[in-house]
């Protein structure tokens, strides 16, 4: 059922472009990160000091610290200068 025609909301147009702005964005950026992953891999990003990595007989864990922190600090950094108006 329909909700009566003077109480339907609609969201700003505003916000349908700040939305796809960003998702085009971090599109652009992971398409980009594939295809360079090759020469990023080299430059050592994903094996940074601060990463824990534990290895043992059968057993192998491994979190990025350092490398989602950074990652963390370049997209925030993205999104400011895209959504800054």
């Amino acid at each position: 059922m329909y909700p009566p025609r003077g109480r339907e909301r609609s969201r700003p147009a505003v916000v349908d472009d700040h939305m796809q702005k960003i998702l085009i964005t971090l599109g652009l950026v992971l398409f980009a990160i594939g295809l360079l992953w090759p020469w990023i891999q080299k430059l050592g990003l994903g094996r940074l000091p601060g990463d824990i990595a534990v290895e043992r007989e059968g057993f192998n864990f491994y979190f990025p610290l350092t490398t989602s922190i950074l990652v963390s600090i370049v997209l925030s950094l993205l999104f400011w200068f895209f959504m800054r108006k």
